[in-house]
């Protein structure tokens, strides 16, 4: 009898109403998912009673574990006085007043629903503030599903993917992440609306910008009359309280928040400089041929705020980022000596309480470099870490996600699998195995 014996009748349920049985492709495990019951800090625990310690963290949007109790409380309280208004209300602005002082590039804030929705009402702004309509992305970078935004975001990067209108696509300029010299050559000519770049590229596996990369794209940007958009939907409030434009000393024209800002519920904001934003406000301009569009039904949803503003709250003082990083940088390192001894060709890149492992010669500095890892030997590193009761996504491009909740003996756990695996890769068999029983 399996151990998740559950788990695969949920699946084959899911399989008749569910496209692939999934809601959204990367949670699919093969030859099935395990389906989550509830969790708490950095344990989950699925339908069969099976323990696992998160290292997907929400897809990185809890910084501070599972059902914390500040959110937890933050949430039953809002829940008792209504879920949604669909009018102005107190929350909202107090959460765009904690944004607007923790965030150096943030002086206006506007909510959406998600990152996507976002990226495509800051690129709409961007459009109307410069009356330009080309913009450019980075190779790799992830968006969202905004047609735009959606080209060269996976390998091959000069085919579209399906469904995508290639009208859509015409006014977007694809650049080389990390790569200054390519950016200055797009953005001289002075045609582009914005430059979008995630500070560390999420979708590639955790990438790094290269020293001195934001800020010379940044100084192109001003030079060329060009806003530069920072996407940090995975990055802000996690690299530091400010987010990666605090560590990095470079301010964006317009940044994308997403994840932490809704500590757990759906959520997207767009914030920046207030003559930017200001094309937003229907008061200041309202004529429509200048006046950038945005809104929503669940825009601002109180109970989103509450859990925003708890979540925020608890990383005022900067005391888990520090901790957090503390931990990353174990992880990272210990991951990297383990696969060196070992003889593998392993690289871990990442920065802060977030990490990739590629499975190739070298950190990769872009999308191209990192498409080139072994994904079949990443897809049994998954298996064989899902057997010792560890999880995260992706099986093909590993993205970790360290929470408040993880501790210095969850990380030893990590690290003796790692261990374990990179010991028998040789002869490792690639068939998918459950867990016999409960984690730790």
């Amino acid at each position: 009898m399996s151990s998740t014996d559950s788990s695969r009748a949920l699946f084959e349920r899911a399989l008749r109403v569910l496209p692939a049985g999934v809601s959204y492709a990367i949670r699919d495990i093969a030859p099935y998912p395990f389906y989550v019951a509830r969790a708490s800090g950095c344990r989950l625990t699925d339908v069969d009673g099976n323990l696992y310690t998160d290292y997907w963290s929400g897809h990185g949007a809890l910084v501070l574990g599972h059902a914390p109790s500040s959110v937890v409380a933050a949430v039953s309280r809002q829940i008792e006085k209504g879920s949604h208004y669909g009018f102005s209300h107190a929350l909202e602005v107090e959460l765009a007043e904690l944004v607007t002082a923790m965030v150096p590039g943030a002086e206006l804030v506007r909510y959406t629903n998600s990152g996507t929705e976002a990226n495509m009402y800051a690129v709409g702004l961007a459009r109307a503030y410069t009356g330009r309509t080309r913009i450019a992305k980075m190779e790799g970078g992830w968006h969202g599903g905004y047609d735009p935004l959606r080209k060269a975001v996976h390998a091959p990067f000069d085919e579209l993917e399906a469904g995508i209108d290639p009208a859509a696509v015409a006014n977007t300029v694809v650049l080389p992440f990390n790569d200054l010299e390519a950016a200055s050559a797009a953005i001289r000519e002075g045609t582009l609306a914005c430059v979008v770049v995630e500070p560390v590229l999420g979708a590639a596996g955790i990438i790094p910008s290269d020293c001195g990369y934001l800020a010379g794209l940044k100084a192109l940007c001003d030079r060329h009359g060009t806003l530069l958009i920072f996407d940090e939907v995975i990055t802000g409030f996690r690299l530091a309280r400010g987010g990666a434009q605090e560590l990095y000393g470079v301010t964006p024209d317009i940044t994308i928040l997403g994840k932490i800002v809704g500590g757990g519920f759906p959520v997207g904001a767009l914030c920046g400089r207030r003559e930017v934003l200001e094309r937003l406000d229907h008061r200041r301009f309202p004529d429509r041929r200048a006046q950038a569009f945005h809104g929503g039904t669940f825009a601002a949803n109180p109970v989103t705020m509450a859990a925003g503003i708890a979540t925020l709250m608890a990383l005022e003082d900067g005391s888990i980022h520090r901790r957090l990083d503390r931990l990353g940088e174990l992880a990272r390192t210990g991951i990297a000596r383990i696969f060196e001894s070992s003889g593998l060709d392993v690289a871990v890149t990442g920065i802060g309480s977030i990490f990739g492992i590629h499975f190739r010669r070298g950190a990769p500095r872009n999308a191209r470099e990192a498409s080139e890892a072994d994904a079949s030997l990443a897809r049994g590193y998954h298996q064989a870490m899902l057997a010792r009761g560890i999880a995260y996504l992706t099986p093909a491009v590993p993205h970790l996600f360290l929470n408040a909740a993880h501790t210095e003996e969850d990380l030893a756990d990590f690290l003796a699998a790692t261990e374990a695996f990179s010991h028998g890769v040789q002869g490792m068999a690639c068939g998918y195995s459950r867990p016999a029983s409960a984690g730790r």
